[in-house]
């Protein structure tokens, strides 16, 4: 060729496409590694807590009722919080799956801004309305000095956690559990070390358990943000993320979920009416078997946490088959899990009972609750995981109903009606029976969600 010769043009090189989230991972592998971490962490959150309530208690009755009337509004605060993380998740792991990881930045910096903005005026409402909230709530004149002087540190503890928790569920959504857990572990060790030392060492007596939180989700918040920061996953510029479509993605994500979050709280204070009628001892063994419950389902608990990243960003690259896939996966195991920890408490409530009831009447009574209650815990956590997949799946009005029904048509009408027939045994039946509806009725609205998704994406 002469060099006065046009060359031919060059073709662009093929570029190689981008590889699909999970394209080549076992599936069962990948949601063990984002599980355990977060395992651990909500088992550190759980110690905390209850160490907290522990050191509390030494302080006297007084101090104690005073940490109980914080509980309801409590559950306000955190049912904002998760409803807000839940968005979050949600948005961002679409965004990462779909490709556009600048949208994601974008989605979690606007998210953790409407999130704290949200949850400090919430906080200063509360602040406002303490004296008639507190005696909506009941509380005497005799614990208002109480609540007086722990309510403001309390409520700048529950706005810091709030601040961790965004950025938690930022490091989530992009994939990242082993940080999150790692904070939750660090912050509740931190917490139960500066406890006794605040209340009881500086004499601060109740205030010192919140400042002990508020220097615990300090420390947090700087390792966290400073990690995620450092490693671009979070920005936010109006400029180049449409503000008004963003805030409403959030807003329908997050005020189902928050709704869900809302509706247990309100489920647990009917049961315990209905308990009520049945005596102390009653209620003694319905809070015993409570706990055992709360311990029975740690590891839902952690998969309602690491599986809505994973389906999101499958969502996000239009892999719903195997968005299904690794919701069977982890079905199956809460499903063969729970039955053996079922099996367990069922073969040792001989000795667990009497080791935990204060008199006999209680006893009886969580004898019976250990016989017919843990097996149930199978389908509850299918209910509970079917709600977090379908919030990751853009499904929050679903997963809003799934609730609905499991509490307000499954377990509340069964528990009354096992009362009704057969006193605290028919009751814990009910319970039985309730969650076993609540688990099916859940899987078949998963699955009607995810056909409608199906049949979208075949349309485009």
């Amino acid at each position: 060729m002469s060099p006065s010769q046009p060359s031919a043009p060059l073709s662009p090189p093929s570029q190689p496409k981008p590889k699909k989230y999970l394209a080549d991972q076992s599936l069962p592998r990948a949601l063990f590694s984002m599980t355990w971490p977060m395992l651990f962490g909500v088992v550190a959150l759980m110690s905390f807590q209850l160490a907290d309530s522990v050191f509390i208690s030494m302080l006297g009755l007084q101090e104690l009722a005073a940490l109980g009337f914080t509980l309801p509004i409590q559950q306000v605060l955190i049912g904002v919080q998760i409803g807000i993380g839940i968005a979050s998740t949600a948005l961002i792991s679409r965004a990462i799956g779909a490709g556009k990881s600048g949208r994601a930045k974008h989605i979690g910096g606007l998210v953790v801004l409407t999130g704290c903005c949200v949850t400090l005026l919430l906080c200063a409402f509360i602040w406002l309305l303490r004296i008639p909230l507190l005696t909506a709530l009941g509380a005497s004149a005799e614990l208002l000095p109480y609540t007086e002087g722990y309510w403001l540190p309390w409520l700048a503890s529950a706005w810091l956690g709030a601040f961790l928790y965004f950025a938690s569920s930022v490091a989530r959504a992009n994939g990242d559990m082993r940080l999150p857990g790692l904070m939750m572990v660090v912050t509740s060790i931190l917490n139960i070390l500066l406890d006794p030392l605040f209340i009881f060492t500086f004499g601060w007596g109740l205030p010192g358990a919140a400042y002990a939180t508020i220097v615990a989700c300090t420390v947090g918040s700087a390792i966290m943000y400073s990690r995620i920061l450092k490693r671009h996953w979070l920005d936010f510029k109006p400029s180049q993320l449409p503000l008004a479509p963003a805030l409403r993605d959030i807003f329908n994500t997050s005020a189902p979920a928050m709704l869900s979050q809302l509706m247990p709280g309100l489920a647990a204070l009917l049961a315990i009416r209905l308990i009520a009628g049945f005596g102390g001892s009653a209620i003694a063994a319905w809070t015993l078997g409570s706990r055992l419950e709360l311990f029975s389902i740690v590891i839902v608990l952690a998969l309602t946490m690491a599986l809505p990243p994973m389906v999101g960003r499958l969502l996000g690259s239009q892999q719903l088959d195997r968005v299904h896939n690794l919701v069977l996966v982890a079905v199956r195991f809460v499903i063969g899990l729970q039955i053996l920890i079922a099996l367990f408490w069922l073969a040792s409530r001989g000795l667990i009972a009497p080791a935990l009831a204060p008199d006999a009447d209680t006893e009886r009574y969580l004898l019976s609750y250990m016989l017919w209650v843990p097996i149930s815990y199978a389908a509850l956590g299918v209910c509970m995981l079917m709600v977090s997949v379908c919030n990751a799946l853009g499904m929050p009005m679903r997963a809003v109903w799934i609730s609905v029904l499991r509490l307000f048509a499954c377990y509340l009408p069964a528990l009354w009606l096992g009362a009704t027939l057969a006193g605290m045994s028919g009751l814990y039946i009910g319970v039985l029976l309730g969650n076993v509806a609540a688990g099916l009725v859940s899987w078949q609205f998963y699955q009607r969600g995810l056909g409608h998704l199906q049949q979208r994406q075949a349309k485009r």
